[in-house]
């Protein structure tokens, strides 16, 4: 063994020596001296384990969700620590001051290392009022109400309402010196009409003329929205009508003031006392009867008294003490939108807040504006416009929505933002309230499915194979349609249309598609898009020469009624006509008579005719207790042994029916009957 030792090492890798028997010689080498791997061994992946490197961190117990700016109450929260706990650890922390509960944590390192001495780990979130945070910064509110210091006194806002043909219109005209009632369309008024007037006080009320019948109910609720005091106006003949008592529950939910004017007293039929009793009856507590709403007796055609309605609404106002903001970026509500060919899109705009100038940013729902110029009632342009001024805006992208907010905004960047967020918040809000519709829609699917599986199963797999091709299968739907395509002139009239087409009720005889609607006049995309579906273009007060070159059908219009009663009569061409009976004779069956013509044995029937006439070439039905046995033609008719054609009153004859499978009994009645053809209209009542 001392030998060995002494041996270089690449000398071990294989050695022979004696040993003690002479003939065995022992062979040692370290390879051989190894298990060998079986074959499973050797196939399979070598897998390399690392030992586990030494950390020298600390191992942190729990999370903390920690954000900007938290107080040191909500980080405790957030550790589930106690308030002392924290103020003590915040004491070992380099660069705190105040351990007040309601102390801002500003610096997120220091936030780090008061989490990291309490033995925990950070995790950075959120703050929990983020989504509102978010709206703030990416969405305009109006702001909040101003200080009374900052108040000054403006004029009013008046809104004259009533039932139509009241002489709303024609109050409005002898008050500012023009006429507009023979202008409008009909002689009714069709669009909310914002001006101010000067009182021979001196002093300015701005008026809005809102539409009286019963299609504009959404346009009367605007204008009772974004009013100071309500005047409405009754006719003394009429008394209290359908859009008196709307307007009495508008004025009562808004909590408007109103003021009563009962128009026409110079009618010989007039009688004020009576509309006062319809009035009370409305719930209202009229000057003199224990109340405090003022009524005026006015002739608004003669001129009656309008003095003393101007002072009425004057003495209101002055107590009411109208105040608003003139400072500060400028708030509005959109009275009306149009599109002018020449101008673009206008909106008719009543400012509530600030000082409305040119160049200002502008936002109403989703559309965006920078004023390219301002215009009064008169159309003479304005270089600003104060609280309770009407006043027409250009320079609008897109057209806002009557009834809508305006509200200014510092740049364009601005206003950008604000709009992509609010069309985002439409789209999600329009996904939320859809997904009802369509898990109902999907249940409906799958219940038809399995229901039609189903009936397949129990059939088999041959006789619930279909006859024919596919195409055979789908039908198309046979219901008759019609298309159109609505152009307006301001949106308050679409609107309004678009109001009394949501009442149709009558799709199971024929559907009613509006394919597009707008503001503005016939364009060349409205008339191809009226040749691809077929469709019918109404132009209400807007011009269609565009459609009349084009040949398409067009049909213009300027007041709602004419065009509802022309949309409803080519719903009634649509449907299919309808074959009605009318009974022309009546004859009572007496005796039953077999007779052979030629092998054939027929039956006649021995029949007095009892009302109306029979004819030969007419339909007969037999009856028997009120239900029908039999019917057919006839295949003769004979009185005595003559052939005739007809058999009047009070007549005896012999009738032979065509075919008779039915045992006719004496005592039937048979009767004469002939099919016209009668045109069907439509059930549908728009309401007016």
């Amino acid at each position: 063994m001392v030998l060995l030792r002494k041996l270089p090492w690449n000398f071990l890798g294989s050695w022979t020596r004696q040993c003690a028997h002479p003939c065995r010689m022992i062979h040692t080498d370290f390879v051989y001296m190894k298990r060998r791997k079986t074959a499973e061994e050797r196939k399979a992946q070598r897998i390399i384990e690392y030992s586990p490197k030494k950390s020298n961190k600390i191992v942190l117990d729990g999370t903390v969700d920690v954000w900007r700016n938290m107080t040191v109450a909500e980080l405790a929260n957030s550790a589930e620590k106690s308030l002392e706990h924290i103020q003590e650890v915040m004491l070992y922390v380099p660069g705190v001051d105040d351990l007040d509960s309601v102390t801002r944590l500003h610096d997120m390192k220091v936030i780090k290392n008061i989490v990291e001495k309490c033995g925990m780990k950070m995790k950075i979130v959120a703050p929990p009022s983020s989504a509102e945070v978010i709206v703030k910064d990416k969405d305009v509110f109006p702001r909040p109400p101003a200080a009374p210091e900052d108040m000054e006194t403006r004029h009013p806002i008046v809104t004259v309402m009533g039932h139509v043909d009241h002489g709303k219109t024609t109050l409005l005209d002898t008050l500012r010196g023009a006429s507009v009632a023979a202008g409008e369309a009909g002689g009714i008024t069709q669009h909310i009409g914002a001006f101010t007037v000067d009182l021979e006080s001196g002093e300015k009320v701005t008026f809005l003329d809102t539409p009286g019948h019963a299609a504009f109910s959404a346009m009367r609720a605007r204008g009772a929205n974004c009013t100071d005091i309500i005047v409405l106006v009754v006719a003394g003949e009429d008394g209290v009508m359908q859009q008196t008592r709307e307007v009495v529950s508008l004025a009562q939910e808004a909590k408007v003031p109103m003021i009563i004017a009962i128009n026409k007293i110079d009618k010989p039929e007039a009688n004020v006392e009576r509309t006062k009793q319809g009035l009370m009856q409305l719930g209202l507590g009229l000057e003199g009867h224990g109340g405090d709403i003022q009524v005026v007796p006015i002739s608004a055609l003669k001129g009656t008294n309008l003095t003393e309605l101007t002072e009425t609404i004057s003495a209101q106002a002055t107590m009411m003490g109208i105040k608003a903001d003139f400072k500060g970026f400028v708030e509005g509500i959109v009275i009306e939108s149009r599109v002018d060919k020449y101008r673009g899109k206008l909106s008719t705009t009543i400012v509530t807040r600030g000082t409305l100038r040119k160049g200002a940013i502008l936002v109403s729902g989703v559309a965006f504006a920078k004023v390219r110029g301002l215009i009064d009632h008169t159309g003479k342009p304005l270089e600003s416009a104060t609280p309770g001024t009407p006043v027409e805006i250009l320079g609008w992208r897109e057209l806002p929505l009557a009834g809508e907010q305006v509200l200014e905004v510092e740049n364009e960047q601005k206003a950008n933002s604000v709009i992509r967020f609010r069309k985002g918040k439409e789209m999600s809000d329009k996904i939320e309230n859809d997904r009802e519709a369509i898990l109902k829609k999907e249940l409906e699917h799958l219940e038809k499915y399995r229901a039609e599986r189903d009936a397949r199963r129990k059939k088999g797999f041959f006789k619930s194979r279909p006859d024919g091709p596919r195409q055979k299968e789908i039908q198309d739907d046979p219901t008759p349609r019609v298309n159109m395509i609505l152009k307006g002139d301001v949106h308050g009239s679409v609107e309004a249309i678009l109001n009394v087409l949501d009442t149709y009720d009558d799709f199971e005889n024929c559907r009613l598609n509006i394919v597009h609607y707008g503001v503005g006049n016939v364009s060349e995309g409205d008339v191809e898009l009226a040749k691809t579906f077929n469709a019918i273009i109404y132009a209400f007060s807007v011009d269609s020469s565009v459609a009349v070159k084009s040949r398409a059908s067009v049909r213009d219009f300027n007041v709602i009624y004419h065009l509802i009663n022309d949309l409803k009569e080519e719903i009634s061409s649509k449907l299919p006509v309808l074959q009605v009976e009318e009974i022309v004779g009546e004859a009572n069956i007496l005796q039953i008579f077999k007779i052979t013509e030629g092998r054939k044995e027929v039956t006649v029937l021995g029949c007095r005719c009892t009302k109306g006439v029979l004819r030969k070439k007419f339909q007969y039905k037999i009856l028997r207790q009120n239900e029908i046995i039999y019917t057919g033609g006839l295949d003769s008719m004979r009185h005595l042994k003559n052939e005739v054609d007809s058999i009047k009153t009070d007549t005896e004859c012999g009738l032979k029916p065509k075919d008779l499978a039915c045992e006719v009994k004496p005592g039937d009645v048979i009767q004469c009957f002939t099919l016209n053809d009668k045109t069907q209209t439509t059930s549908w009542d728009p309401g007016f």
